[in-house]
């Protein structure tokens, strides 16, 4: 009987501890991100939105700013998912390669810019509580993640248009005339 009442203080425990950790983001992280996210509206506002779409048409014709640069700044600046319409940006052989990127990216970012994957903090919170209970520095975790974060997309990026433009010119090989 007694095994019954632990498991039972067990869950409810998991739920307290959940309600804890609610309650700490509520009061440290969530003033955070609603300033974070004022801020990036306001600098697309005061930018204006005709120039940042004549600068991400300008970027996204280097292969290497394609799937680096674009994606974070539609990242940093949309967040998630918004994000994901940079690719309106792009010619249709290399939206999903696109995609590939910044949803790549979301992970990663969120160390150093929370506002742009809000919705999955839980995932950097979970790694950097362990962090900070070895009394480390969350910093140098923060700009790892983010390093190796975008040159993985980078290559995602590449490898995905390339199996992309690969897989439509098979595709247009296959297509009998009507």
């Amino acid at each position: 009987m007694d095994w019954i009442v632990v498991l039972a203080e067990g869950f409810i425990g998991m739920f307290e501890k959940g309600g804890e950790t609610f309650i700490g983001m509520l009061t440290g992280i969530v003033p955070t991100l609603i300033c974070l996210i004022t801020a990036v509206n306001a600098i697309i506002k005061l930018v204006g939105e005709d120039r940042i779409q004549h600068f991400a048409q300008k970027c996204t014709k280097n292969i290497i700013l394609r799937y680096s640069v674009f994606p974070l700044l539609a990242v940093f600046f949309l967040t998630n998912p918004m994000a994901f319409t940079f690719g309106k940006f792009l010619p249709e052989k290399q939206k999903p390669a696109f995609y590939d990127s910044a949803v790549s990216l979301v992970h990663p970012i969120t160390g150093l810019f929370p506002h742009a994957n809000a919705a999955e903090l839980f995932v950097y919170t979970g790694i950097a509580a362990g962090i900070t209970q070895l009394d480390l520095s969350l910093g140098p975790l923060a700009i790892r993640f983010f390093i190796v974060g975008m040159i993985i997309i980078l290559i995602r990026g590449i490898i995905t248009e390339k199996i992309t433009t690969k897989m439509m010119k098979n595709r247009a090989l296959n297509v009998e005339p009507n």
